[in-house]
């Protein structure tokens, strides 16, 4: 299909068209930085060696990573060794490397029991606890109950923010005092919700990496007493990452692997960086599945991953396509 002016494709709803334009502005310093760059290589000279050296020298500042960035030389010299390329056939290779790399990696939450555990981890700041909100949001628009925990016991600013946006949403928040036992809040806001009948329950913890141990050690005990609910406890445990910290985000991953075993990613605060192509270096490096991101503060401004719209937008081919061209 070929997409019309604002990135849209034909037939599309207009709260599709409409997140298709957030994502397409969310991304624009990413992809308007990497555009620029291209450009200011492209207009010296045609494709030959060196052109190719300095694009891909562009596209891993961009954080696309090494092994992306190499990818994307490849299939432009294997192609279009010999001849000029303009910056909108630039773009539309860009798109189709990226996607495809992003393709297997595109994996929208599906809660497969009831109630559904998801276990949200990440170092403090990420959005830990609005990403709670705004995933129970999606959620409920999908006709689910959700249930939210507030296991971050060590802040009593995400244990009130959870309940504000609990409220906001519509969704039932378990809380207790600050300095509560993170995992005894688990336990209790699953019973309850087995005993309500929750479709989700959303579980937000902590993100002190100072004494990793530590959170190791509280990680593995809400696993532990929630499992004595359901075996099959957390069903998902989803690392949330800010793309704001670009490079840094690769080593959170490692990080929240070891320490958690995650399953899925959520990135959020695309919208206030140039650094959007960590995503597509943390799927290379990774291959963990990326179920959301984030690109504003609104409570829609988090939607399930589509690894074509994400492609197209960093491209400069999406919603951003006039203002990029």
């Amino acid at each position: 299909m070929t997409s019309d002016s604002d990135g849209a494709v034909p037939g599309d709803t207009p709260q599709k068209q409409s997140w298709l334009k957030r994502l397409g502005l969310g991304l624009a310093r990413s992809s308007n930085a990497l555009s620029d760059n291209l450009t200011s290589v492209l207009s010296r000279r045609k494709l030959d060696e060196e052109t190719l050296d300095e694009l891909e020298e562009v596209l891993i500042k961009a954080d696309l990573g090494v092994t992306m960035a190499e990818r994307i030389r490849a299939a432009l010299a294997s192609t279009r060794h010999d001849r000029g390329l303009s910056t909108q056939a630039l773009r539309e290779v860009l798109a189709a490397e990226i996607a495809k790399v992003l393709a297997p990696v595109a994996a929208p939450l599906a809660p497969d029991a009831r109630p559904h555990v998801i276990l949200l981890v990440g170092v403090n700041g990420t959005g830990k606890t609005t990403t709670a909100a705004k995933l129970a949001r999606q959620f409920i628009k999908d006709g689910k109950t959700v249930m939210l925990a507030a296991a971050d016991t060590f802040r009593a600013a995400a244990i009130d923010q959870l309940k504000v946006w609990g409220n906001r949403v519509g969704a039932e928040v378990v809380a207790k005092d600050v300095g509560a036992d993170p995992a005894g809040v688990a336990y209790e806001a699953l019973e309850l919700a087995k005993a309500e009948g929750r479709d989700v329950l959303i579980v937000d913890t902590a993100g002190r990496l100072q004494n990793k141990s530590d959170l190791m050690a509280e990680l593995a005990k809400i696993v532990r007493v929630v499992k004595k609910l359901d075996p099959n406890a957390p069903h998902s445990v989803v690392l949330v990452l800010d793309a704001t910290t670009g490079q840094n985000a690769l080593n959170q991953v490692q990080i929240f692997q070891d320490i958690a075993g995650v399953t899925s990613l959520v990135v959020t605060k695309l919208d206030g960086t140039a650094r959007g192509g960590i995503v597509v270096a943390i799927a290379e490096r990774f291959g963990l599945p990326v179920s959301a991101v984030g690109v504003g503060e609104g409570v829609d401004d988090l939607q399930s991953f589509d690894a074509q719209d994400f492609a197209r937008a960093i491209a400069g081919l999406g919603a951003n396509n006039a203002a990029a061209a």
